[in-house]
């Protein structure tokens, strides 16, 4: 079994955002990073590198190499995600968070039964498969709890009254709106001759059910005796004028469409379109805002934190992220 790194890790592409411009030389010779006074560790750093390697060898690709734009776009993005790692972890303390070993114990545990059955062996052949240690996996756990906290704490105020929810509800009114339907039956032919001689049967006494599953073109129906359910103005519109007009059980001559000639029988009086009433969407609407709402509050949050460190974070030379807008491509002292 091929489990990803995304299974055990926090994904990479969690708000990557950092501060900081040029290198510093003061920044330790193991850290990529210093901020507020706290290393980023450049094993940490290249862990996730060696990491990415073994994913494109899995993958039958070739990794970038140093100095492309696209290598530089993954050290960055790692740099970034180790940076804001920490800074995270500096701001638990504010938010008086905290992440215990018996709750990382639990989410592993979690883990191991979900992707492992709970066998300790497959774990631990998936962990030397992936050049991962237990460690890595329990570190990054650790984060991923930590932002899952840090998340629910910033977002813990959030609400959403019922005005919003009937504003969002007359604004989206198509969303909630059911088209006319019908149930019908159809046979699907290439030729004008064939078709009509279909209706020819049809009108004779043939079976509809036994001709449909016979020659009928239309994939999607034909299994079912031509059986389908068509709403107001879902297909083209010779069918659909013909599916909606004609009175039960009644069988079309054939009918020209971009897809052959169709012979037509509904089997129901159309069902009138309606409209879901506010009340049995009102807490789905109200989940959904609530949870668009609980986004936008945490990316200020980390635009808020992301100004509050800009003079508190320093680079080594070769791992500064470019300036917003660039791409920053640069191969001074960029590892593989």
């Amino acid at each position: 079994m091929k489990t990803s790194r995304l299974l055990l890790l926090p994904a990479l592409a969690l708000a990557l955002f950092a501060a900081g411009c040029g290198g510093d030389d003061e920044v330790p010779k193991d850290a990529v990073a210093v901020v507020d006074g706290e290393k980023v560790a450049r094993s940490d750093y290249q862990a996730i590198i060696n990491q990415s390697k073994k994913s494109y060898k899995d993958q039958k690709r070739e990794f970038p190499a140093a100095g492309s734009q696209e290598f530089q776009t993954l050290k960055n993005q790692v740099v970034q995600f180790l940076v804001q790692r920490v800074e995270f972890e500096q701001q638990a303390e504010n938010l008086e968070i905290e992440v215990t070993e018996k709750q990382v114990d639990a989410r592993l545990a979690q883990i191991k039964k979900q992707y492992f059955g709970g066998d300790a062996k497959k774990y631990e052949k998936q962990l030397r498969d992936q050049g991962l240690s237990d460690a890595q996996v329990r570190k990054d756990i650790r984060s991923q709890i930590l932002n899952e906290k840090i998340f629910n704490k910033v977002t813990a105020d959030v609400k959403i009254d019922d005005k919003a929810i009937s504003d969002y509800y007359e604004k989206n009114q198509a969303q909630y709106s059911q088209p006319e339907s019908r149930e019908v039956r159809h046979i699907l032919v290439k030729t004008r001759p064939e078709a009509s001689r279909i209706y020819d049967q049809l009108k004779d006494g043939a079976d509809f059910d036994a001709l449909a599953k016979k020659v009928s073109l239309d994939t999607g129906s034909k299994a079912n005796g031509g059986k389908l359910t068509v709403s107001r103005g879902q297909t083209v519109a010779p069918f659909d004028m013909t599916a909606f007009l004609l009175e039960n059980n009644a069988i079309s001559r054939p009918i020209k469409t971009e897809f052959g000639f169709h012979i037509i029988q509904p089997l129901k009086q159309a069902t009138a379109a309606k409209v879901t009433p506010l009340a049995d969407v009102k807490e789905s609407i109200r989940q959904q805002l609530r949870q668009t709402k609980k986004n936008e509050a945490m990316t200020k949050w980390v635009d808020d934190l992301k100004k509050e460190y800009e003079d508190q974070v320093s680079y080594a030379i070769g791992f500064t992220p470019p300036p917003a807008g660039t791409t920053g491509a640069t191969t001074t002292n960029a590892e593989e």
